[in-house]
């Protein structure tokens, strides 16, 4: 699999040297265009959620995807970010923040939590993995990145959509950067729709670094009402945290292939559950303290997901002002 990995890297390479080169003729870059494209293979591991959160087990080896993007400049380093995809795994929504980000100077590394575990999406069965192993694979991409030699290893930043937002917010925890992450540290925690109906022992005994969570008020499918609880217990500890919420805009808010509003019939969502960790690797139902499951009587069928361009506009404004 690596030979592979590195074949299509050189592929990628040869390809953007030859936009460089026609660059140097005289020919306009288009916005978002990047100056390099590297595929990378990312060890990883694949953890039970109880797994995960004891740190008993070194979980199942996996050898993942992870496409980095530097963005044209003459900049000896540049800032990065971490893109953590949600149950659909990687989609339009993903490609526009990519060109964005490139557009801006900031690099771009997307890891495809699924590929290689063999998934496609998550969307109708949620069991098929969970959301703290893809922490995990949040961990390994920083520890590439903070040794590459164009990144700024001071300045990586993370960033979720919905069951990848897990991720990229929950990795701000101390207990879970201690078992899981190495020396490099994340520079910001950046969530988009971010499931935070399932609270973890210590989960606000943070970093430090900065965190910020935009969401849509009419989300049916991931609720906000939990997000403004831990937000709010973030701020009383004097967490560097914001939540941004938008009127009149769905799940996936920012996904500009996706109507206006699309029913997704199927969707398992957890919407009205709230569950804890109650002791360490214990996750129940909060009001009925049975142990977690996708069977919980509180567990949905069916939610919608739409396109917001205004609340897009105003997200992309906000990550890119946190960045820079």
């Amino acid at each position: 699999m690596r030979q592979i990995f590195a074949a299509v890297a050189a592929m990628l390479v040869t390809f953007c040297s030859n936009l460089l080169v026609n660059t140097a003729h005289g020919q306009t870059i288009p916005a978002g265009m990047p100056a390099r494209i590297e595929v990378h293979a990312l060890p990883s591991a694949t953890l039970e959620n109880d797994e995960f959160l004891t740190g008993s087990a070194k979980g199942k080896p996996v050898t993942l995807a992870g496409e980095l993007r530097l963005p044209v400049g003459s900049a000896a380093k540049f800032p990065a970010v971490v893109l953590v995809h949600g149950s659909g795994g990687v989609g339009g929504a993903m490609d526009m923040w990519i060109h964005e980000l490139n557009q801006a100077g900031i690099a771009t590394f997307v890891v495809d939590t699924f590929s290689g575990r063999g998934i496609v999406s998550t969307v109708q069965d949620q069991t098929q993995l969970g959301s703290l192993a893809m922490m995990v694979d949040a961990y390994k991409s920083l520890e590439l990145l903070a040794s590459h030699p164009r990144v700024d290893a001071k300045r990586i930043y993370v960033m979720g959509f919905s069951k990848g937002a897990v991720a990229s917010i929950f990795s701000a925890s101390t207990r879970f950067k201690k078992m899981y992450g190495g020396h490099a540290q994340f520079a910001g925690h950046i969530g988009l729709y971010t499931p935070c109906n399932t609270r973890y022992i210590g989960d606000t005994e943070v970093t430090g670094a900065p965190m910020r969570l935009f969401h849509g008020i009419t989300d049916d499918y991931v609720n906000i009402i939990p997000c403004r609880g831990f937000v709010d217990e973030l701020k009383k500890k004097g967490v560097d945290v914001t939540l941004t919420e938008f009127p009149n805009s769905d799940h996936s808010y920012d996904g500009p292939l996706t109507p206006q509003r699309l029913e997704i019939p199927k969707a398992q969502s957890t919407r009205n559950c709230k569950f804890v960790e109650d002791k360490p690797g214990n996750i129940v139902n909060e009001a009925s303290k049975l142990p977690f499951s996708y069977s919980d009587p509180c567990i949905a069928v069916g939610a919608h997901v739409g396109y917001n361009p205004e609340s897009t506009k105003q997200t992309i404004k906000s990550v890119l002002g946190f960045i820079k």
